[in-house]
């Protein structure tokens, strides 16, 4: 069975990617520091709340330099996929740095509300084994105020005022803006999309 770390960098989603990923038959286990790295086949990074504290809280756990500079695949929930970018204007904070970008803010428009918040179809950019099985018109559920832009690296994207990347790969770095643990078939798909798949 595939050794699975889940990182607790303090968002409120822990327990539901946990119970998730139970459901596919994984038994994850939770991680807090560096030493938990160890031994892992796959790294779940999940996150809800700000960027400034998340980035804080993987400071304080010294889980900075091992993250950047991990070897085997990791995935990015909802917050934990715009750590992995470059900076974030919440809180004009440096990231993780695995992804070329910038997190903005959001613009609300007429009929756009910010946060972003609901199901919202995902929109293929290009082939990734991270969509395998996915219906056409698949949809997941967001709630989030900051966005990554669409990328070389954006596998899907999705449409809230404009588009922005809504799944992300490069190399072993993945990521998921919407939460998996609450999208139904097409999030337990993605996160054993994520498990069972080959990466480079």
């Amino acid at each position: 069975m595939t050794d699975v770390a889940l990182i607790d960098a303090g968002g409120a989603n822990l327990g539901s990617v946990r119970y998730a990923l139970e459901r596919l038959g994984v038994d994850a286990r939770v991680v807090r520091d560096a030493a938990g790295l160890q031994g892992a086949q796959r790294v779940i990074l999940p996150g809800v709340g700000a960027a400034p504290e998340a980035m804080s809280r993987l400071r304080a756990q010294g889980l900075v330099e091992p993250l950047r500079e991990l070897q085997v695949p990791l995935i990015g929930i909802c917050l934990g996929m715009q750590l992995l970018f470059e900076h974030s204007e919440e809180g004009d904070v440096e990231c993780l740095g695995l992804l070329p970008g910038i997190v903005r803010h959001m613009t609300p428009a007429l009929g756009i509300r910010v946060p972003h918040m609901g199901w919202n179809q995902l929109v293929p950019m290009r082939d990734s084994a991270l969509l395998a099985g996915l219906p056409e018109r698949a949809s997941a559920y967001f709630v989030h105020g900051y966005a990554a832009p669409v990328t070389a690296d954006t596998v899907a994207a999705c449409d809230h005022g404009g588009l922005f990347t809504a799944v992300v790969q490069n190399g072993l770095r993945c990521g998921a803006q919407f939460h998996p643990e609450r999208s139904a078939d097409t999030g337990a798909r993605i996160l054993r999309n994520f498990l069972e798949m080959s990466f480079p």
